[in-house]
């Protein structure tokens, strides 16, 4: 989450085939790892990007043509980085708005975008959000990170109001400073648990309605 907008992170190809395109960071899966430990230590290498707050497998990728030559499979996960996290990358490394990629190598955007579905469907009944905030939050910051997830505004007290009987929100009895206008210090929360659980099992998030 960079800039009030939901982002992925991307690198350019150095090798043929798809020379220059932008493409998400990947590799092969030592013999003596398992994935996440092969995801963290990629990352890790080739982006400088050490803290991920949650991992998952999203999908096995398998079309026959999805990659010019011989065929390869692809398995794909979804990591999720806190917005305060500002890691330094390299030069022919980027983010990038998810609502607005670049051109892509092999099927790399719609591999992006079925990860923005799953984190959306996800912030209905989990507490996934906890994986995009700081540790410590307003309302408002959290509800301007899951609008730029879900991709309209959210009101604050509506989401405070359901994490809280979820009981996914814990108090800590701290303020920010108020800004120059004054005005009451806005409290401060943080996520009751630091791991995935799912919340509210038939929960759906909706667009507020356009009639």
């Amino acid at each position: 989450m960079r800039s009030g907008t939901l982002q992925a992170l991307l690198w350019r190809r150095a090798l043929e085939p798809h020379l220059g395109r932008w493409s998400l960071p990947g590799g092969r899966l030592r013999h003596d790892e398992d994935v996440e430990t092969s995801i963290r230590r990629q990352l890790t290498e080739k982006v400088d990007l050490r803290k991920l707050k949650h991992v998952e497998q999203l999908a096995v990728f398998s079309a026959p043509d999805r990659v010019p030559g011989p065929r390869v499979v692809a398995t794909a996960f979804l990591g999720l980085v806190p917005s305060d996290v500002e890691p330094t990358v390299p030069e022919d490394t980027s983010w990038h708005t998810v609502d607005q990629l670049p051109r892509t190598a092999f099927d790399h955007g719609s591999i992006t975008l079925r990860a923005r579905e799953r984190l959306r469907s996800k912030l209905s009944y989990t507490n996934i959000g906890f994986a995009l905030a700081p540790d410590l939050f307003t309302i408002s910051a959290l509800r301007d990170l899951y609008s730029a997830a879900l991709g309209y505004r959210v009101s604050a007290t509506n989401l405070q109001r359901v994490l809280t009987r979820r009981g996914a929100l814990a108090t800590t009895g701290e303020t920010v400073p108020p800004g120059r206008s004054g005005g009451r210090p806005a409290a401060l929360f943080t996520f009751a648990e630091h791991g995935m659980q799912v919340t509210d099992p038939f929960a759906v998030f909706r667009p507020p309605s356009t009639r």
